[in-house]
């Protein structure tokens, strides 16, 4: 069993942990290399993943460590009998579940599109006051695809559609975009901006939506 979290006390000692994010299925890959609180809850790990890596926290999610599931109880949960059990994310730190340098876990994004993550962790830092309540985005590769695209074969084919001016849906998919779309492109100091606007120990939906929104040039 998954101890309480304590939000006060020895947050200051916890251990720094890097961590390397790549979208399974990219190519060439995206990717994010992230700094965060070893004592972070997988709950507000979530949080700076959809802020780093560019989704809209719009969808379900989930992470797998082995072969237990994490994930936001009040809207993920097993409906069957005989469905696998899963656990509260939010009482679940990344130094609990990944102890060791080298271990993987997996975040998937989005049920329908089914955006999977590996994340590896490649150091565990000594403890740094200065970092022991905040994400930091160490560097990265590639725009996010846009939310519900077709995961990652429809991104692919949305990536080719968007080269050929002459493709039949070339107009559509810009005017779905509804924005400029480059896939080279992601900014490590804006990343790194809307990280530090995260609330620690615990990042509410509403927060995240605020912080997601400005991060995308939305008024909020």
């Amino acid at each position: 069993m998954i101890a309480n979290i304590e939000t006060t006390g020895a947050q200051a000692s916890a251990s720094i942990y890097q961590l390397k994010v790549v979208l399974h299925g990219t190519k060439p890959p995206l990717w994010r290399r992230l700094q965060v609180p070893g004592n972070a809850t997988l709950g507000w790990l979530h949080a700076a993943l959809q802020v780093a890596m560019g989704w809209t926290n719009s969808h379900l999610h989930q992470f797998r460590v082995g072969e237990l599931l994490y994930s936001d109880l009040r809207h993920n949960f097993p409906e069957f009998v005989g469905d696998p059990e899963i656990l509260d994310e939010n009482k679940a730190t990344l130094q609990q579940v990944a102890p060791r340098q080298k271990e993987t876990l997996g975040y998937e994004y989005d049920f329908g599109d089914s955006w999977e993550h590996e994340i590896t962790v490649e150091k565990i830092l000594p403890s740094d006051a200065a970092a022991a309540t905040v994400a930091l985005c160490l560097d990265g590769a590639r725009a996010c695809p846009p939310e519900d695209c077709g995961g990652v074969w429809g991104y692919a084919n949305l990536l080719k559609i968007l080269k050929n001016r002459k493709h039949p849906e070339h107009k559509t998919m810009k005017e779905w975009l509804d924005r400029p779309f480059e896939a080279e492109a992601f900014d490590v100091a804006k990343a790194n901006l809307w990280l530090r606007k995260l609330k620690w120990p615990r990042t509410t939906e509403s927060q995240l939506r605020k912080v997601l929104m400005g991060r995308d040039d939305y008024r909020v």
